[in-house]
């Protein structure tokens, strides 16, 4: 077998192909979702079991467990599933890929999502010249679903090929007595020929033709069935890789989860194999350690066996997985999984005044985030221009966010005021659409602001230091109006005092006129051009707007109560 550096360079672009097919999925889904498919997911991931069921069928449906752990980490990326709702669908999707070992081993089919991405492709190119904006969003995320795919295969198309030169791993054979050495050393093998085959079902067929050609035993083939489940995570780990923070923890989760499985089996392994053998016997298979005839189909049961037992153990430490990973992987930037809902889940709770209080958390979860990302804002002041754009492209996704979290909040309250409502829930609902709407206000408001330090870098404008002392002391007082509303929003709306909001609210407003009064000066005497003079003024009221916004949120607060 010869494998080339053309060849080694046909695998980095299949990985190329793959990965961007990731990306394109990635981001169309999160223009085409919305709320509904939000929804949709939610609902089918709201407990543990329900995650398992999901997972368990899409895998049992499309075949591939990889597969299913990739959408999961685009779903994950694009704020449609939270961490612990994935962990249950990836615990689903090890149960569901048992099923293609069972065809293997009786039907030896399997159904190829390749075959109809080429088609899924052409039938959607047409979607990519509508002028419709969704048939266009629709369009790329189809396509970047059969680039996935299509990626995919061209990666287990350009590993090398072990899987049709078996005789290559004839010397393996050499290594089966050496009792748990032998277990663990198959492990790693079978994770290693799952990672460069791309393929658990592949694994599978190659080491069946082990067991039939007499190289290796039954205990050894499970060992590397075992490998096979840690060597499948490494599909989903590769999609993460252009993936938010949150989408990393979990197909991080998706290894932690099977390590574990494993990790658990091979500390029980002879009676475990024991136990798979005599259940084998029970059902007419036969005993695999003596009849090589009944190897596949053991192996296919010791498979399930497996993978239903980890998900038995471990469904109830979902929770625990989800607080593990998100230890191990930290976030970057504190705003990188900004504007995603933390506290709404789904439907209204038993009362009235419980869904309130959930959508009371989750609005300061939301003021919280966008104090973030006008933070990130003001960095731009002070931003290199070759960085600048990849910054502000952050931030305009952010505000794109920040638009979509607006609409769920909101139709959040509407099916709350749907309910019979007290008086006081009532005022408090109204005054809660009008926080929502003040508090996007200021997410637009801080993106026009990097729009504007944007036309200075493109108009090669540069500021006097006095402006640049002038804005950051005008930005850090808008800063602190944020960090009061912030505030307000975090205790109870009855103790709330707006003191200190009208306090800093009259700061701005003052600073603002005496900018503008010196700003007029300043032209007269030509201390720095128009076209600076413009840019420099679009900044600073657009923060007096933004302190207009601040404090408009404090006095829909003081609605909600009588005694403020």
């Amino acid at each position: 077998m010869n494998y080339t550096i053309l060849d080694f360079l046909q695998l980095i672009g299949s990985l190329g192909v793959f990965l961007f097919g990731m990306k394109m999925m990635s981001e169309a889904l999160q223009k085409v979702a919305g709320n509904k498919m939000r929804t949709i997911l939610a609902a089918m991931t709201s407990n543990r079991v329900k995650g398992v069921i999901t997972g368990l069928l899409i895998t049992t449906i499309i075949q591939s467990s990889s597969a299913t752990t990739v959408m999961v980490v685009s779903f994950v990326n694009a704020g449609l599933l939270d961490l612990i709702g994935s962990i249950g669908v990836i615990m689903g999707a090890n149960v569901g890929t048992t099923f293609t070992a069972w065809l293997i081993s009786i039907l030896g089919f399997k159904i190829s999502m390749v075959s109809l991405s080429l088609p899924l492709i052409g039938l959607s190119l047409p979607l990519l010249f509508s002028a419709k904006r969704m048939r266009k969003s629709w369009g790329e995320l189809i396509i970047g679903f059969g680039l996935l795919f299509i990626g995919l295969n061209f990666l287990q198309e350009n590993m090398p090929n072990i899987q049709e030169n078996p005789e290559i791993l004839n010397f393996l054979h050499n290594y089966t007595d050496l009792g748990y050495g032998s277990y663990i050393l198959f492990m790693l093998i079978g994770t290693a020929l799952t990672i460069l085959i791309q393929s658990s079902s592949a694994t599978m067929a190659l080491t069946l033709v082990m067991c039939a050609n007499g190289w290796i035993g039954f205990d050894i083939a499970a060992s590397m069935v075992l490998g096979e489940n840690i060597g499948t995570t490494i599909t989903a780990n590769l999609a993460a890789m252009v993936a938010n923070t949150t989408a990393k923890r979990a197909a991080f989760a998706h290894f932690l989860f099977n390590l574990f499985g494993v990790a658990w089996v091979l500390a029980i392994f002879p009676f475990f194999l024991g136990w798979v053998a005599q259940l084998s016997i029970y059902l007419g298979i036969g005993d695999p350690f003596t009849s090589v005839g009944s190897v596949p189909v053991a192996l296919s049961l010791f498979h399930t066996c497996f993978n239903v037992a980890n998900v038995l153990i471990l469904i109830w430490f979902t929770k625990i997985i989800a607080n593990l990973v998100t230890h191990i992987i930290k976030s970057k930037e504190s705003a990188d999984d900004a504007f995603t809902l933390k506290h709404i889940k789904i439907g209204l709770l038993s009362t009235p005044d419980a869904s309130l209080f959930q959508a009371k958390q989750e609005i300061s979860h939301y003021a919280k985030n966008t104090l973030d990302m006008y933070r990130q804002v003001v960095e731009c002041l002070h931003t290199p221009t070759k960085e600048f754009e990849k910054k502000f492209n952050k931030i305009d996704k952010l505000e794109d966010e920040s638009d979509v979290v607006e609409v769920e909040i909101a139709d959040y309250l509407t099916k709350v005021s749907e309910s019979k409502l007290s008086t006081e829930n009532s005022q408090r609902v109204r005054a809660m659409f009008k926080i929502v709407s003040e508090i996007e206000s200021i997410a637009d408001s801080s993106l026009n602001v990097a729009k504007a330090v944007g036309r200075r870098n493109e108009q090669n404008v540069e500021f006097p230091e006095f402006i640049d002392e002038k804005l950051q002391h005008m930005m850090a007082i808008v800063d602190e109006a944020l960090v009061v509303m912030c505030a307000n929003l975090t205790i109870e709306y009855k103790e709330v005092k707006a003191k200190k909001a009208y306090e800093v609210e009259q700061t701005i407003n003052d600073d603002r006129t005496i900018l503008q009064q010196e700003h007029l000066t300043a032209i007269e005497e030509k201390k720095y051009d128009y076209a600076t003079g413009i840019i420099y003024s679009d900044i600073f009221f657009e923060c007096e707007k933004i302190g207009d916004y601040a404090i408009n949120v404090t006095e829909a607060i003081k609605e909600i109560g009588t005694d403020n």
